[in-house]
């Protein structure tokens, strides 16, 4: 009777049986962090005097800025390296790679493990049946202490593609086409799992990039049923012998879909929302700066491969960049062993060592104010790879495009490239605070309101990621909302206190502690949402910041700068300017035992 993710959970909660709804602890088979996460995670442990519950299942991966090409991450690096000395934790360190690719190639991790990281697409453990989730750092630091995490069991979901993949359709191709068809918060908080016959004929590297998406659709997993191949591969990887899950013939899923695979066309994101999917075809021509191939979702072998094939023999474009990271040292070795380096440098891209580049804003792949990108990367959120605006498309689509000058596909190669206008591209240059665990925590709060009324405003726009070296919470306010267009001026009128109403999916994207931190750094009270993102949610709870959930507050006839009253354990609403009320949902037991707390490394 129970779905992939509710048997991974039971098998790990010492449970018979879970249910959706349920909150229970699961034990964590493997506990990762980042460099720019772990330092806060190592902060966290310190600062509360907690110990390592079992350094055998705990590691560091430096994946997000391997070249320390900032002095903070380069300390934070640093910081990690002589704590994993003292407690003897593994790191997988500058010359590694991805750390969730890390986990599956490694063997760390099996169908039927569970995973967590300060990684928000530690996900990507779906495609190879296992559990794997984002958290903050403070989540992170009580996994590494505690060796378990409470979770709430989600709604499962089951997906069929029926009909043949068409031809020139690739894993990105898939995954956007089931982006376009359910935006960004359909999924929002399900556990998805993916059938049908073409389904199960996908490599696991197509299964990686299709899974590594699943943030972007709001979900908190995208599940694949292993396949002989990756159970083959994960015995020879990890030396174990085990038993994969799977869901039971009878398993109660929220919701099912259908969807004709024969349907998917090559496709691509517009610049700013990955769910703004259209067709490769509507945009072919648009002139483009630069391509970037890699990320945890386009950087396995089969995806240089695919744009080797394309490099072979041709050379990019005059005046557009080519930047190409693969995932790991593995396959950074491969395409050596293979030749592809060879014609990646004749054809004029630039290789960096493995890792995520671009995608988190550090090592290479970011672009400049007016760059016009195509990336295989995940988000193209404003500011999330750079300044200018990026495109998400399939590792044959950015080579071709690279190669061609302008977007465009592998079978519609100019016969000479896109040339720049003369003159064209000149542009004006561009200019902790402690918890105080011993104060009673009211129940009812009063504040003033800020009505944020919009959807899908992600962790980039909440707090820029030029910013996530920053550790001390006393420094986080000043850039809340910093990059949300039209509230970058927030932070400086915001006043301790204050309260902020916003819409859908509100703290999508990224792990980053720090986008729940700043509100703290600022005083603000609480935020309240129509929904949130799930790391977002879980990271917010677990700081003992209150956040709740509503349907609509349309009958409290709010305006900017009323002030309201909030009750946490009712759930009721009050806008004292008019007496009107509405309920909302209130904390859950686990909500307000953590929040009573201080924050989840209290209780």
């Amino acid at each position: 009777m129970m779905t992939i993710i509710e048997k991974i959970i039971a098998n790990h909660s010492g449970k018979e049986s879970v249910k959706p709804g349920e909150i229970v602890d699961i034990s964590i088979d493997v506990r990762l962090a980042r460099d720019f996460g772990g330092a806060n995670v190592v902060k966290n442990l310190v600062d509360n005097q907690l110990v390592i519950e079992n350094s055998d299942k705990t590691f560091f991966t430096f994946d997000c800025n391997p070249t320390g090409s900032d002095q903070k991450y380069a300390a934070n690096q640093q910081k990690c390296r002589l704590f994993a000395r003292d407690f003897n934790i593994r790191v997988y360190d500058i010359n590694s790679g991805i750390g969730t690719h890390l986990a599956i190639d490694k063997g760390l991790a099996v169908p039927g493990s569970t995973v967590v990281s300060t990684d928000s697409h530690a996900n990507i453990l779906g495609a190879i049946g296992a559990f794997g989730q984002g958290m903050g750092d403070r989540d992170i630091a009580a996994a590494w202490a505690r060796g378990a995490v409470w979770f709430k069991v989600p709604e499962s979901v089951k997906i069929t593609l029926i009909g043949k993949r068409p031809a020139g359709i690739y894993a990105k191709d898939i995954v956007l086409n089931l982006l376009k068809h359910f935006g960004a918060s359909s999924l929002l908080g399900k556990s998805v799992e993916l059938y049908g016959e073409e389904v199960e004929k996908l490599t696991l590297d197509e299964r990686i990039t299709i899974s590594s998406m699943g943030t972007e659709m709001g979900a908190i997993a995208v599940f694949f049923p292993p396949s002989d191949e990756v159970i083959q591969y994960a015995k020879e990887r990890s030396g174990e012998d085990f038993e994969p899950v799977f869901a039971d013939g009878d398993a109660n899923y929220a919701e099912t879909f259908e969807l004709d695979m024969a349907t998917f066309i090559p496709a691509i994101s517009l610049p700013g929302k990955p769910h703004d999917v259209v067709p490769v075809e509507q945009v072919k021509g648009t002139k483009i700066d630069s391509s970037f191939i890699g990320s945890c979702t386009n950087g396995r072998m089969e995806d240089m491969r695919a744009a080797a094939r394309i490099l072979k023999g041709r050379k990019v474009a005059p005046g557009v960049v080519l930047k190409i990271v693969p995932s790991t040292d593995e396959v950074w070795n491969a395409c050596m062993e293979e030749g592809l380096i060879r014609i990646f440098k004749d054809a004029g891209a630039m290789l960096s060592n493995a890792g995520c580049a671009g995608c988190a804003a550090g090592q290479v792949g970011q672009n400049g104010p007016g760059e016009k990108t195509v990336s295989t990367g995940n988000r193209n959120f404003a500011g999330k790879q750079g300044k200018g605006d990026v495109y998400l498309a399939s590792p044959a689509t950015a080579a071709a495009s690279a190669v061609a000058g302008h977007i465009t596909t592998e079978d519609d190669l100019p016969e000479r490239p896109s040339l720049f206008e003369e003159g064209h591209g000149k542009q004006e240059a561009v200019l902790v605070t402690h918890h105080d665990n011993e104060k009673e925590k009211p129940s009812v709060i009063e504040g003033r309101v800020w009505l944020i009324i919009e959807d899908n405003i992600d962790t980039d726009m909440i707090f820029h990621n030029q910013h996530l070296a920053i550790t001390e919470l006393s420094e986080m306010g000043k850039y809340t909302f910093g990059n949300l267009k039209g509230w970058e001026d927030f932070a400086t009128k915001a006043k301790p206190g204050d309260i902020v109403i916003t819409g859908k999916n509100f703290g999508a994207g990224s792990s980053r502690q720090q986008a729940v931190d700043c509100f703290k750094s600022l005083g603000v009270q609480a935020v309240l949402a129509e929904s949130f993102g799930a790391i977002y949610e879980r990271n917010a709870i677990n700081a003992g910041f209150p956040i709740m959930t509503y349907e609509s507050v349309e009958e409290l006839d709010l305006q900017n700068g009323n002030v309201i009253t909030v009750e946490f354990e009712t759930g009721k609403i009050t806008n004292r300017e008019n007496g009107k009320n509405v309920m909302v949902q209130p904390f859950s037991d686990v909500q307000m035992e953590i929040y009573r707390k201080g924050d989840l490394l209290h209780v």
